[in-house]
């Protein structure tokens, strides 16, 4: 018998952040790299900033309380970019 719920978890296991690049791991075992300049606020965060995140959302999501930016899993795995400000 087939089942309709998915065998992916898309919870946050770890995070890894450098001048370049965003890499979160999840819980399932893939692995999500994105250019660090899709945002902005973490781009010019200094890496102590960058590495105070926390999990958020009961683990599908990120919250870097330094820089008030929340990132979500689901929102990585589309590709979204942060909005550039106006």
């Amino acid at each position: 018998m087939h089942s309709l719920v998915s065998d992916n978890d898309l919870r946050v296991m770890s995070v890894q952040i450098d001048d370049n690049r965003l890499t979160v791991e999840l819980m399932d075992g893939r692995a999500i790299s994105v250019p660090l300049a899709w945002f902005p606020r973490l781009c010019s965060a200094t890496p102590a900033q960058r590495n105070n995140w926390e999990l958020a959302g009961g683990g599908y999501g990120i919250h870097w309380p330094d820089l008030d930016e929340d990132l979500s899993t689901e929102g990585l795995l589309k590709g979204a970019r942060a909005p550039h400000p106006a």
